[in-house]
């Protein structure tokens, strides 16, 4: 028994140190590198924070971007998704019913143009960002409803474009509606 007892003794010590000390500080100093060191990248707007880079919101107006749907209801607290498959036919209804209002909200989009990440949710539920695509196909509507020129609107996407390397380009839906209020309020 004390031939057993020892090593394990032993073997206990080094697990706890590396897996108490050790991992902790090493995913402690890599979060160092990120930006803002793990407290998350916030927005703000007249000095306030209104939102965070990193965490999907829910923008539903219509002169605003829409966000992608989220499976939690963007509570970062819950992240999530909705663990439904793509046969499964109460995730097929919720889809069908996001994009009928999508189509409603948007005349003149096709379902064909409709990206999908505009009717499911990420992975997460959380996810701030759209592919151009989602983004130029709001466009229309966002124009008509803040009476704006529609090539300035596809301006202020492309100025925001978030260069792909693996992924394809993107932008950050918060970032892209922060602008779009800059935009409206320098206009005035």
């Amino acid at each position: 028994m004390k031939n057993q007892l020892l090593p394990a003794i032993r073997l206990t010590l080094v697990l706890l140190v590396v897996c108490c000390l050790i991992y902790p500080a090493l995913v402690w100093a890599g979060v160092q590198l990120a930006p803002g060191q793990g407290l998350g990248v916030t927005a703000s707007k007249n000095g306030r924070v209104v939102g965070y880079d990193n965490v999907g919101q829910k923008f539903d107006r219509p002169e605003y971007f829409n966000s992608r749907p989220s499976a939690v209801d963007y509570n970062a607290a819950g992240s999530a998704g909705s663990n439904k498959g793509p046969s499964n036919p109460e995730y097929l209804g919720t889809v069908k019913a996001r994009l009928d209002t999508f189509l409603l909200q948007n005349p003149g989009v096709t379902k064909d143009q409709v990206p999908a990440e505009l009717i499911t949710a990420s992975g997460s539920g959380l996810d701030p960002h759209l592919s151009a695509q989602g983004a130029y196909v709001q466009v229309a509507r966002i124009a008509k409803a803040r009476n704006i020129d529609p090539n300035t609107i596809k301006s202020l996407i492309n100025n925001n474009l978030e260069k792909g390397v693996i992924n394809p380009d993107r932008v950050n839906v918060l970032r892209l509606n922060l602008a779009l209020d800059n935009l409206a309020s320098a206009s005035r």
